[in-house]
């Protein structure tokens, strides 16, 4: 066993992390790389980024080694029902020196097995965007949310960005001084924290400064958010209570009520100590006080075990979980 490799490769829209591990737990090399999101960049330069993180992952192992891989990333789905998209994978992986199969998962998944190596559960993820999905037999199920920024993501990093600004405009609507939160958003869109002569001339200033960027960059100004809560700001504080009332909500649609399996926090806001992710576990425990909460790991390892868990010699996957990501096992 210990002379068998997997590899995982965890693909987002700004970078690429790449582990190869050997079965006994052992870490053999890591790479990172750019984004390597299909949709976001298109199948060839994504599979670029992919074989630099694979590369630089394998750069002391020898590729036969390598016996299975996984590779997560949101949209899992078009790209395997996309040729020149797989085809263009298939290249990457076998400029690699790879022989072995991969396997393609969502994202949702991976930040899942991150976090428990339970085979079924929750995973809630709010980044720039924000999914839920159940997951059974560690494969997901049923999901809720996902659709984008135009269509949803409420409570996530795009969200609190979008609400922030709405409420500097009622502000600005109202004649109203602003709140010191809006004092911020308006200094990071303009330029300056002060109401510059009529509030409807700032208004305007603010609408344009906003729609001269593609809308998803409303997620930039999340962490104004986020810092201004953690130093007790009133209306910050309220964006979060709301925000993490609606990720709560997202689970109760596909989780049920006095379910007690694992749920896995994952993505930026909801990883760390950040007020959000202390919110929105108040908001979980009191509607599933039985479940565990965990906090999502390392993609990139958790997709190798993902990898390693179907092979005949992994008689326990549960304690390689425990070897890989013993934070989360």
């Amino acid at each position: 066993m210990s002379d068998t490799v997997v590899v995982g490769l965890d693909v987002g829209g700004t970078s690429t992390r790449a582990a190869a591990v050997r079965l006994d737990g052992v870490r053999l090399g890591t790479g990172r790389a750019g984004g390597g999101n299909p949709t976001s960049h298109g199948a060839e330069r994504a599979a670029g980024e992919l074989l630099a993180a694979l590369r630089a992952a394998l750069a002391d192992v020898d590729p036969a080694r390598v016996r299975a891989g996984t590779i997560g990333l949101a949209g899992a789905g078009r790209l395997l029902a996309d040729p020149q998209g797989r085809a263009a994978f298939d290249r990457a992986w076998s400029d690699a020196g790879l022989r072995c199969p991969y396997a393609v998962h969502g994202d949702a998944l991976v930040a899942y097995a991150s976090g428990t190596a339970a085979p079924d559960g929750t995973v809630l993820i709010a980044g720039t965007g924000a999914i839920a999905a159940q997951v059974r037999d560690l494969r997901l199920d049923r999901v809720a949310g996902g659709h984008g920024w135009l269509l949803g993501d409420a409570g996530s990093g795009f969200w609190l960005g979008r609400e922030a600004v709405r409420r500097l405009l009622s502000d600005l609507d109202r004649g109203a001084a602003p709140s010191e939160l809006a004092r911020r958003i308006l200094a990071e869109l303009t330029g300056s924290p002060e109401v510059a002569g009529r509030p409807r001339a700032t208004a305007e200033s603010v609408v344009q400064a906003v729609t001269r960027r593609p809308p998803v960059e409303l997620a930039r100004l999340a962490p104004l958010v986020v810092t201004a809560a953690r130093e007790g700001e009133p209306t910050a504080g309220a964006l979060i209570a709301e925000a993490a009332t609606l990720l709560a909500e997202s689970v109760s649609r596909i989780r049920p009520v006095g379910a007690t399996d694992p749920v896995v926090l994952g993505g930026g806001l909801l990883t760390g100590a950040t007020p959000l992710a202390d919110a929105v576990r108040t908001e979980l425990a009191a509607r599933w006080p039985a479940a565990a909460l965990r906090s999502a790991g390392d993609g990139a390892t958790a997709a190798a075990w993902l990898a390693a868990r179907d092979l005949p010699e992994v008689t326990d996957p549960a304690a390689l979980h425990a070897l890989l990501l013993p934070t989360s096992s």
